[in-house]
């Protein structure tokens, strides 16, 4: 099945959806692929997406951010971390993961938890 992918979507389902993706759109300056009235997905890398769905207008609720996290792989943790506190998200402190990485982790609206991370050298 590898071969036959072109693209990988993940779609977070959101209670509070217009706040939700303005923090994607404004705040971490995600370029927006489609949007309609209830729906916007945003390119990531490559052929990755992420997409925000109002719930109101889905099938799927929300899991108010349990169970969730969005690691995303930078190439300048630092530079990265100083936009995101600069934005006033409060990201927590670069520290040493056990499998060989650099991470920092901040919250989206909806409580979803998001992992910057960048390998170790």
């Amino acid at each position: 099945m590898e071969q036959a992918l072109k693209t990988v979507n993940t779609i977070l389902y959101c209670k509070n959806w217009q706040q939700t993706v303005a923090f994607y759109k404004d705040r971490l300056s995600l370029p927006v692929n489609f949007a309609n009235d209830w729906f916007v997905e945003f390119r990531l890398a490559g052929g990755a997406r992420l997409s925000i769905a109002d719930q109101s207008r889905a099938s799927v609720k929300s899991c108010g951010g349990a169970g969730i996290t969005l690691a995303l792989e930078v190439e300048a943790i630092e530079s990265v971390r100083a936009q995101i506190n600069a934005s006033g998200l409060a990201p927590t402190h670069i520290r040493d993961h056990p499998w060989g990485a650099r991470v920092f982790y901040f919250y989206d609206p909806e409580g979803h938890r998001i992992e910057i991370w960048q390998e170790k050298p």
